[in-house]
């Protein structure tokens, strides 16, 4: 089944990057596991994918030890990070996505493990969305290019939820030309509903999880 289903998402992937002129190696796939168990990781992993997003610190802490042996994967942590879970989030994570203060930057920094970065951007107007507003973006680069270890590679963001793409496709132009404008080669933007809109308006990352695993298991 998954297998399938990876393939279905591989043939969408193609798609949007012919349609929009790019190559399938311009479009980082990102696996999201969070809620599923370490099996579905390491199932994920022996179809060559290669990198997973989880939402979570301390759900992916109690996984980690039987995924510690995938030699080549990249765990990208893509939900909220408190600046209490810093130094685990540092430990078990080589990308952070969702940078949003300066102090977290610092905090992250002071754990003193290489780690790559990206900024996640809030462009809505939700209670719920975290993120650095647009106009705060030049100050918070500029710290975190001051971390000696903190490499800033890109823009993440999570727009609105639509299952119309047409409503989530200005979010993904308006990452774009933030990131454009700021030198930022990344972004990291579209999920399984939206993900050739984001193709098409330039994402290098897209985080999967639905379209791949299906509907997240209930918790109790």
């Amino acid at each position: 089944m998954l297998r399938e289903r990876l393939n279905q998402v591989e043939e969408r992937i193609h798609g949007a990057v012919e349609r929009s002129g790019r190559r399938r190696s311009d479009v980082t796939l990102i696996a999201v596991t969070k809620k599923f168990p370490a099996a579905v990781t390491i199932e994920a992993f022996s179809l060559g994918l290669r990198h997973f997003g989880e939402n979570y610190v301390q759900e992916f802490e109690g996984k980690h030890a039987a995924l510690e042996n995938l030699a080549g994967a990249e765990f990208h942590l893509i939900g909220h990070l408190q600046s209490n879970k810093t130094r685990i989030a540092a430990e078990l994570f080589q990308v952070i996505e969702t940078i949003d203060s300066e102090k977290l930057a610092r905090r992250l920094d002071q754990v003193g493990k290489p780690l790559e970065v990206m900024i996640e951007v809030k462009l809505s107007e939700e209670e719920s969305k975290a993120g650095s507003a647009p106009d705060a973006l030049p100050g918070l680069i500029d710290a975190i290019r001051q971390c000696a270890n903190l490499r800033l590679t890109g823009l993440m963001t999570m727009p609105p939820w639509s299952d119309d793409p047409a409503q989530t496709r200005p979010y993904f132009r308006k990452l774009a030309a933030l990131a454009q404008a700021q030198g930022l080669a990344k972004l990291s933007m579209g999920m399984s509903h939206d993900l050739e809109a984001a193709i098409e308006e330039g994402a290098t990352h897209i985080r999967v999880g639905t379209a791949l695993f299906g509907p997240r298991p209930k918790t109790a």
